[in-house]
């Protein structure tokens, strides 16, 4: 028995890491905007992304890569444009308007975004715990950001809500893409996507590049993008899906929950962040919602009702 106990130790504590850089990566992200802009972060991120990305799939599959079907290559580029370059877009240009903390937890009500789309598209029907676990985040999302409504803090209102509008398109890009990652696997799916959304966001973020005082920049900068890339990115990732491999979704997911946690904490211990008590209120509320629509039990449809997979997805 002993000898066993690493092993099924591992897959938690990995998850566990996993979690906890995430949770970091918050207030790291946003000194990283502060000194060289949401977009020259991203451009820094995507002159890394191509080798990262090459390395995986060279380390998953050697020299022979899997082909993509024709019908399967103008959904792959249309999705990653929205689940990886856009998604990331509108969470750097929020994050950058609020704060890391308020980042960490609206962006965590992606699966109340999955369960929404999921209902719209006919693939399954919302329980009743379900229902009340999205009214539940809806009350805390208002709740948490009231402070700046009452206030009138537009601009911090506006990246509140591009931040809750990057948690809906990773959230569709997690529903569509779902065919392809069944068919080829989440690695070529990741690979790919990284290769394919790297020209069209370096030419987004080349006059920021351009006007980067690359030379003048602290070793922080250098070590931390690093880290936030091949750390957080692409090695965070494969860590995770074989933690919820080995352990199972259902035992490793609510491990999420503690990422706000985190966040929160590293951003008021170095980042010098405050919280009120109603916010602190306002992102239990809506963390509490989400889990209570994330684990009630679906309601799926019949077979004979579901809508026929569309192959552009």
């Amino acid at each position: 028995m002993p000898d066993r106990a690493p092993a099924s130790t591992a897959p938690l504590f990995a998850a566990l890491a996993v979690v906890i850089t995430w949770g970091l990566n918050f207030p790291l992200s946003k000194a990283l905007f502060t000194q060289v802009g949401p977009a020259g972060f991203l451009g820094l991120r995507y002159l890394l992304m191509p080798f990262c990305a090459v390395a995986l799939l060279c380390w998953q599959f050697g020299a022979r890569w899997p082909r993509l079907d024709r019908s399967e290559v103008g959904p792959l580029v249309r999705l990653t444009l929205v689940g990886q370059g856009l998604h990331l877009l509108l969470s750097a240009y929020g994050m950058q308007g609020s704060t890391a903390f308020s980042a960490s937890v609206l962006l965590a009500c992606g699966p109340v975004f999955t369960l929404l789309i999921l209902r719209l598209s006919g693939v399954e029907r919302l329980s009743r715990g379900q229902v009340a676990g999205v009214a539940t985040a809806a009350l805390g999302a208002l709740l948490f950001t009231s402070d700046k409504l009452l206030t009138a803090d537009w601009q911090a209102s506006l990246g509140d809500l591009t931040l809750l509008a990057a948690a809906a398109l990773f959230s569709y890009y997690t529903v569509a893409s779902k065919p392809l990652i069944q068919h080829h696997g989440g690695v070529t799916v990741l690979g790919y996507g990284s290769l394919v959304c790297t020209l069209p966001m370096l030419a987004w973020c080349a006059p920021e590049l351009r006007a980067l005082d690359w030379a003048g920049q602290p070793t922080w900068v250098w070590t931390g993008l690093l880290w936030q890339v091949v750390g957080g990115g692409f090695l965070g990732w494969l860590a995770w899906g074989w933690a919820n491999e080995r352990r199972g979704v259902a035992r490793t997911a609510p491990l999420i929950y503690l990422m706000p946690l985190i966040a929160g904490l590293a951003a008021w211990v170095w980042g010098g962040e405050q919280f009120t008590a109603h916010k602190l209120l306002g992102a239990g509320v809506i963390l509490g919602g989400v889990a209570l629509a994330q684990f009630s039990p679906s309601r799926a449809l019949p077979l004979s009702r579901q809508p026929p997979p569309e192959p552009s997805c």
